[in-house]
Protein backbone atom coordinates (compact mmCIF):
# COMPACT_ATOMS: atom_id res chain seq x y z
CA UNK A 1 0.00 0.00 0.00
CA UNK A 2 1.27 3.51 -1.09
CA UNK A 3 1.59 6.09 1.85
CA UNK A 4 0.07 9.32 0.44
CA UNK A 5 1.44 12.24 2.10
CA UNK A 6 -0.72 15.05 2.91
CA UNK A 7 0.56 18.88 1.89
CA UNK A 8 -0.73 21.08 4.30
CA UNK A 9 -0.02 24.94 3.53
CA UNK A 10 1.92 27.68 4.69
CA UNK A 11 0.90 28.12 8.45
CA UNK A 12 0.69 31.51 10.26
CA UNK A 13 3.43 32.73 11.81
CA UNK A 14 2.27 32.65 15.75
CA UNK A 15 3.55 36.57 16.58
CA UNK A 16 5.37 37.84 20.02
CA UNK A 17 3.99 40.73 22.11
CA UNK A 18 6.98 42.41 22.56
CA UNK A 19 7.76 43.42 18.72
CA UNK A 20 5.42 46.53 18.13
CA UNK A 21 5.81 50.35 17.05
CA UNK A 22 3.09 52.89 18.11
CA UNK A 23 2.46 55.98 15.21
CA UNK A 24 1.01 58.90 16.83
CA UNK A 25 1.19 62.45 15.66
CA UNK A 26 0.47 65.64 17.48
CA UNK A 27 0.91 68.73 16.71
CA UNK A 28 1.95 68.94 13.34
CA UNK A 29 4.94 66.39 13.94
CA UNK A 30 5.84 63.58 11.49
CA UNK A 31 5.67 60.94 14.79
CA UNK A 32 5.13 61.38 18.43
CA UNK A 33 8.62 61.84 20.77
CA UNK A 34 8.29 58.52 22.40
CA UNK A 35 8.91 55.01 21.91
CA UNK A 36 6.00 52.71 24.70
CA UNK A 37 7.41 49.62 26.43
CA UNK A 38 3.72 48.40 26.84
CA UNK A 39 0.28 48.85 25.22
CA UNK A 40 -2.46 47.58 26.45
CA UNK A 41 -6.52 47.85 25.86
CA UNK A 42 -6.99 46.34 22.24
CA UNK A 43 -10.29 45.41 22.42
CA UNK A 44 -13.29 45.96 20.19
CA UNK A 45 -16.41 44.53 21.46
CA UNK A 46 -20.32 44.31 20.21
CA UNK A 47 -23.16 45.16 22.96
CA UNK A 48 -25.19 42.38 23.79
CA UNK A 49 -28.76 43.13 22.94
CA UNK A 50 -31.09 40.45 24.94
CA UNK A 51 -34.85 40.62 24.64
CA UNK A 52 -37.05 38.36 26.58
CA UNK A 53 -40.89 37.79 24.96
CA UNK A 54 -43.40 35.96 26.58
CA UNK A 55 -45.21 33.12 23.83
CA UNK A 56 -48.70 32.46 23.96
CA UNK A 57 -46.87 28.90 24.08
CA UNK A 58 -47.70 26.09 27.04
CA UNK A 59 -44.87 24.49 29.26
CA UNK A 60 -44.03 23.24 32.20
CA UNK A 61 -45.18 19.68 33.86
CA UNK A 62 -48.14 17.69 33.00
CA UNK A 63 -50.93 18.45 35.22
CA UNK A 64 -49.31 21.78 36.09
CA UNK A 65 -48.70 23.38 32.86
CA UNK A 66 -49.35 27.44 32.02
CA UNK A 67 -49.58 29.24 28.96
CA UNK A 68 -46.61 32.15 28.68
CA UNK A 69 -43.40 30.45 27.71
CA UNK A 70 -40.67 33.15 28.10
CA UNK A 71 -37.88 33.05 24.70
CA UNK A 72 -35.15 35.11 25.25
CA UNK A 73 -33.41 35.74 21.85
CA UNK A 74 -29.82 37.71 22.25
CA UNK A 75 -28.47 39.92 19.28
CA UNK A 76 -25.61 42.03 18.63
CA UNK A 77 -25.58 46.01 19.37
CA UNK A 78 -23.51 48.68 19.04
CA UNK A 79 -19.87 48.11 18.76
CA UNK A 80 -17.03 49.70 21.53
CA UNK A 81 -13.31 50.19 21.74
CA UNK A 82 -11.79 49.56 24.97
CA UNK A 83 -9.71 52.45 26.28
CA UNK A 84 -5.98 51.91 25.05
CA UNK A 85 -3.38 52.37 27.92
CA UNK A 86 0.53 53.39 26.73
CA UNK A 87 3.02 52.91 29.33
CA UNK A 88 6.43 54.71 28.72
CA UNK A 89 9.60 55.38 30.48
CA UNK A 90 9.55 59.29 31.88
CA UNK A 91 11.31 61.82 29.98
CA UNK A 92 12.24 65.11 29.90
CA UNK A 93 9.63 65.94 26.90
CA UNK A 94 6.41 66.97 28.33
CA UNK A 95 4.34 66.43 24.29
CA UNK A 96 1.65 63.63 26.56
CA UNK A 97 1.38 66.03 28.89
CA UNK A 98 0.59 68.97 27.01
CA UNK A 99 -2.04 67.29 24.75
CA UNK A 100 -3.52 65.84 27.67
CA UNK A 101 -3.95 69.46 29.16
CA UNK A 102 -5.13 70.96 25.81
CA UNK A 103 -8.23 68.35 26.08
CA UNK A 104 -8.46 69.35 29.86
CA UNK A 105 -8.89 73.14 29.49
CA UNK A 106 -11.66 72.51 26.87
CA UNK A 107 -9.65 72.26 23.27
CA UNK A 108 -10.70 68.85 22.93
CA UNK A 109 -12.21 69.06 19.69
CA UNK A 110 -8.91 69.86 17.89
CA UNK A 111 -7.61 66.87 19.86
CA UNK A 112 -8.49 63.81 18.12
CA UNK A 113 -5.49 61.95 16.62
CA UNK A 114 -5.69 58.67 14.34
CA UNK A 115 -2.71 56.22 14.38
CA UNK A 116 -1.76 52.50 13.91
CA UNK A 117 0.01 49.96 15.94
CA UNK A 118 2.12 47.61 14.08
CA UNK A 119 3.03 44.31 15.14
CA UNK A 120 6.52 42.70 13.46
CA UNK A 121 7.39 39.32 13.16
CA UNK A 122 10.94 38.36 14.72
CA UNK A 123 12.52 38.93 11.14
CA UNK A 124 11.14 42.69 11.98
CA UNK A 125 8.61 42.33 8.78
CA UNK A 126 5.26 44.22 9.47
CA UNK A 127 2.50 41.85 10.14
CA UNK A 128 -0.52 43.15 11.72
CA UNK A 129 -1.64 46.53 11.85
CA UNK A 130 -4.18 47.69 13.61
CA UNK A 131 -5.47 51.22 13.05
CA UNK A 132 -7.11 53.76 16.04
CA UNK A 133 -9.10 56.70 15.14
CA UNK A 134 -10.74 59.89 17.01
CA UNK A 135 -8.36 59.30 19.87
CA UNK A 136 -7.83 61.82 22.92
CA UNK A 137 -6.12 61.14 26.18
CA UNK A 138 -8.36 60.36 28.98
CA UNK A 139 -6.23 59.72 31.57
CA UNK A 140 -1.96 60.30 32.34
CA UNK A 141 -0.43 59.05 35.56
CA UNK A 142 3.40 58.67 36.46
CA UNK A 143 4.77 55.98 38.63
CA UNK A 144 4.66 56.18 42.31
CA UNK A 145 7.97 57.98 44.39
CA UNK A 146 10.59 56.33 46.35
CA UNK A 147 13.74 58.04 47.82
CA UNK A 148 15.47 54.19 48.13
CA UNK A 149 14.29 53.35 44.72
CA UNK A 150 16.12 52.68 41.67
CA UNK A 151 13.13 51.50 39.12
CA UNK A 152 12.14 53.69 35.95
CA UNK A 153 9.36 55.93 36.62
CA UNK A 154 6.69 54.94 34.18
CA UNK A 155 4.72 57.35 32.59
CA UNK A 156 0.89 56.31 31.54
CA UNK A 157 -1.75 57.74 28.81
CA UNK A 158 -5.09 56.47 28.35
CA UNK A 159 -6.61 57.07 25.17
CA UNK A 160 -10.01 56.77 24.29
CA UNK A 161 -10.34 55.91 21.03
CA UNK A 162 -13.97 55.86 18.29
CA UNK A 163 -12.66 53.14 16.22
CA UNK A 164 -10.20 50.58 16.97
CA UNK A 165 -10.05 48.13 13.92
CA UNK A 166 -7.49 45.54 12.01
CA UNK A 167 -6.05 46.87 8.67
CA UNK A 168 -4.13 44.70 5.95
CA UNK A 169 -0.94 44.67 6.55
Amino acid sequence: MARKTVKLGKLPEILTNSKFYIELSLYGQQEIDAFFKECQGLKRSLEVIEIAEVTPQKWGKKGVATYGRVRRTVLPGNAKSDTITLKRGLTNSNTLWQWFIAVENGNWNDQFRDGDITIYDQAHIEQARFRFRGAWPSGYTIGDLSADGNELNIEELELTVAQFYRVAS
